[in-house]
C-alpha cells in the first residue's frame, strides 16, 4: 500500500528517478522542469528541504512499497491559516483514483498537522485530468488565474476549505 510521507533527504534518488521516468508524460500538460531542473537537482532539492523546515512550505512523496515514487503533493506559501496546492503523479498509476484520494489525504494532513484552514489549487483549462480531481477532492472554482500563475497557460484557481 502507498504511503503519503513527508520529503526527506533520503528521498532524493527516487524523487529524481521519478521526474526522469515521467518528465514527457508530465511535459503533455504542465510546462516541462527544463534541463537546469536536472543538471541541478541536488541543489534544488536541498532549498526545498530547507523551505520546508522553515515552515514556508511542506512537501509530500507517495512511495511505493518498492521505495519508489509515485506522486508529488506540495503545500506551498504556507501562510495564515491557508496554501496553495501542486501535485503530481506517475503515468504508471494515472487514471486510477490515486491523485484523488491523496489529494484527500493530504486535505486532512493539511488540516491537522499544519494546522491550515483553506486550500487553493491553480490548473490550466487543458489540463483535465486535474481539474476532474480537484472537483473529486471537494475543491470548487473561484476565479481565474493568470497566465503568470500557470507559466503562460490560462487557467482556473480552485479552493477548498478544510474541516478542522
Amino acid at each position: 500500500m502507498p504511503e503519503l510521507k513527508l520529503l526527506h533527504a533520503d528521498h532524493a534518488p527516487a524523487v529524481l528517478a521519478f521526474e526522469l521516468a515521467n518528465r514527457t508524460y508530465f511535459a503533455a500538460s504542465v510546462p516541462d522542469r527544463g534541463d537546469d531542473f536536472f543538471d541541478r537537482f541536488t541543489d534544488r532539492y536541498n532549498a526545498l528541504l530547507a523551505e520546508q523546515e522553515d515552515g514556508i512550505c511542506a512537501f509530500y512523496v507517495l512511495v511505493a512499497e518498492d521505495g519508489s515514487v509515485l506522486g508529488r503533493f506540495n503545500l506551498y506559501d504556507l501562510e495564515d491559516g491557508t496554501a496553495s496546492l501542486g501535485y503530481r503523479v506517475a503515468q504508471r498509476v494515472a487514471g486510477r483514483g490515486v491523485a484523488t484520494a491523496t489529494v484527500e489525504e493530504l486535505c486532512r494532513l493539511a488540516a491537522a498537522r499544519h494546522g491550515l484552514r483553506t486550500l487553493r489549487a491553480a490548473t490550466s483549462h487543458d489540463n483535465v485530468a486535474s481539474r476532474k480531481v480537484l472537483t473529486k477532492a471537494g475543491f470548487g472554482p473561484v476565479g481565474p488565474a493568470a497566465p503568470a500563475d500557470l507559466d503562460g497557460r490560462s487557467g482556473t484557481w480552485y479552493q477548498r476549505d478544510l474541516q478542522p
